[in-house]
């Protein structure tokens, strides 16, 4: 019996499910919705919830409770910035879930798990990275401005035969001609 037990199992061992809600919980908080199964939305629901409150909390142990769980840290940054101003006036329910269908491949019923209050949301702009100095990325074009003074600098060395042939034999034989 399941006396007591909360959560479902979904066929997973325990590591497998928790690094399933681990990284589900950590993209609903980064893109605000996903589409899932049912089962697995409504198991989110509380996942999310709990990480709701502890970011409406904002002390440094409910952020590190926190980054035990959501694997990324900008996110985290995002939802302890936002909890406060999104769902200080509310107590629970900080999810919403829509029913959309079924997947076509194996007919799985597929639900919308997003974040209520969305529209109370601030503009987020993820913190500035410290750069370690400066490396050029491989795939910026070069500016056309930049091209012609690379092609000013860089000018080939053309020489004549009866130069080189004068180079191979002596290496006087250069200044003597000029």
């Amino acid at each position: 019996m399941r006396h007591q037990k909360t959560g479902v199992k979904l066929g997973r061992t325990s590591s497998h499910r928790k690094a399933l809600f681990r990284n589900l919980v950590t993209s609903l908080f980064k893109f605000d919705h996903i589409q899932t199964t049912d089962v697995k939305a409504k198991e989110l629901r509380k996942w999310a919830d709990d990480m709701i409150t502890l970011a409406k909390r904002g002390d440094l142990h409910a952020r590190r409770l926190a980054l035990a769980v959501i694997t990324e840290k900008d996110v985290v940054y995002k939802l302890f910035n936002e909890a406060g101003v999104r769902y200080g006036d509310i107590n629970g329910g900080y999810t919403r879930i829509i029913k959309v269908g079924r997947r076509p491949g194996d007919a799985a019923p597929i639900s919308l798990i997003e974040l209520v209050g969305i529209e109370k949301g601030l503009a987020f702009e993820p913190r500035k990275k410290k750069s370690l100095g400066y490396r050029p990325s491989k795939n910026k074009k070069i500016k056309s401005t930049e091209s012609k003074k690379l092609e000013n600098e860089i000018k080939p060395v053309v020489t004549t035969s009866s130069e080189s042939n004068a180079d191979r034999t002596t290496g006087d034989a250069k200044s003597s001609i000029s």
